[in-house]
């Protein structure tokens, strides 16, 4: 048997079914209409918002990391909590400000922006985070034919990495950000040009559950960016930390320690170089914000037996979470947080496998698990659903198409 990965907290049951905003599960497909189904939960979102802001320094900004899921209802519910929105195409530049946030608070980062998508954010006042020095002649130029000041930081390539983390998106060669020691020299060309500097993104990881790795790592930020102040001659506006906050998916995970990151963040901001005395800091957070306050739903549509083994086939699958089935980045599979969302209060007593749809063997939602015995009709849950999931699976694969969601 293989362990299932903890269910996150804030879920409750009624007759042996699980709620999601205190509404069963069952009455929630029947509202949708049918499975697949992810549900997200506002006032979970909220509750994640608040402790973040509790735990954290109140200079500190904190920011939506749109790709993380960008389903029109929830960002409309983000807008109203957090202090910005970090987007990484027009596509979510769209979306950012349908769903009501101020453009002046946007952030935009991401290799190979189209010119296109350059236009629009200058037209807009978004904050470019430029990747090389090939995207700041191209905003610039952009910005004179159309006689506005670009708003334009450096996203910077340092040469550590957040250690401990999912995906390491500094240090050494990257596609990501400009490297550590020619960012001095952009900041200077981009500020004679007449763009309003804005300052510096450096995002060093993701994924990471030791608090001290994000200690350490948010220090070394701090460092370098005083250092490239010092080379700039001047303050450095604003400063975005990055994010890099992890949350448990898999058997003997445990939550990141946002207390100790917080109070190790406080005192950091106590003794800053100069150059950041007046800077304005930001984190930007997608996975942490929303990953636990969503769960997939779907059904059992068939219960076979293969050579004595169990199989639990779902209407579902790796076409909407991709992440589940272990085929976004996953070097060992193992199992997310899963249950029969009809059968919670019996007793976990047959090891099944839950299977997707799809003509696949990659298509397994859980491996080997101990599970309540289930039937066809049942209602499977997979939880940490709500980031990476529908927006980041590929819901086109064999047709099967997209699944509903749901804000409750």
């Amino acid at each position: 048997m293989k362990p299932l990965g903890p269910i996150p907290q804030g879920f409750t049951t009624r007759d042996g079914v699980l709620e999601v905003g205190g509404v069963p599960v069952t009455a929630l497909v029947a509202r949708a209409g049918d499975t697949p189904l992810f549900v997200y939960s506002a006032a979970m979102l909220s509750a994640r918002v608040a402790a973040l802001g509790s735990a954290m320094p109140q200079r500190l900004a904190i920011h939506y990391a749109v790709k993380a899921n960008p389903f029109a209802p929830l960002l409309q519910h983000m807008a109203g909590l957090v202090d910005g929105f970090d987007i990484a195409s027009g596509g979510e530049l769209a979306l950012a400000r349908a769903a009501g946030m101020d453009a002046a608070r946007i952030s935009f980062a991401g290799p190979g922006k189209r010119d296109g998508e350059l236009q629009a954010a200058i037209e807009a006042g978004v904050t470019l985070n430029l990747e090389s020095e090939g995207e700041a002649a191209r905003a610039l130029t952009i910005a004179e034919r159309l006689g506005l000041t670009p708003r334009l930081a450096i996203r910077v390539n340092p040469s550590f990495d957040l250690r401990g983390s999912g995906m390491k998106m500094g240090g050494g060669a990257k596609p990501f950000g400009v490297d550590a020691e020619r960012v001095p020299a952009l900041a200077r060309h981009i500020i004679a040009a007449g763009a309003e500097f804005r300052g510096l993104h450096i995002y060093a990881g993701s994924q990471t559950l030791g608090a001290d790795a994000v200690i350490e790592a948010q220090a070394a930020t701090l460092a370098l960016a005083g250092r490239i102040g010092d080379a700039i001659g001047q303050p450095i506006p604003r400063v975005n930390l990055g994010g890099g906050f992890g949350i448990p998916y898999f058997h003997g995970d445990q939550p990141l320690d946002i207390t100790a990151v917080g109070a190790a963040l406080s005192e950091a901001f106590t003794r800053l170089p100069d150059a950041l005395s007046t800077t304005h800091f930001c984190i930007e957070l997608g996975r942490w914000l929303v990953g636990e306050a969503g769960v997939y739903l779907t059904r059992i549509i068939d219960r076979k037996i293969s050579h004595g083994a169990v199989f639990l086939v779902t209407d579902g699958g790796l076409h909407h979470q991709l992440a589940a089935s272990g085929n976004f980045g996953t070097v060992v599979r193992r199992n997310y947080p899963l249950a029969i969302a009809t059968r919670m209060d019996e007793p976990a007593n047959e090891e099944a496998s839950v299977v997707g749809c799809l003509c696949t063997p990659l298509d397994r939602l859980a491996d080997s698990a101990l599970l309540p015995r289930a039937e066809t009709g049942d209602l499977v849950a997979v939880f940490c659903a709500g980031a990476y999931g529908a927006s980041a699976s590929p819901a086109a694969f064999l047709g099967h198409g997209p699944a509903r969601e749901m804000l409750v």
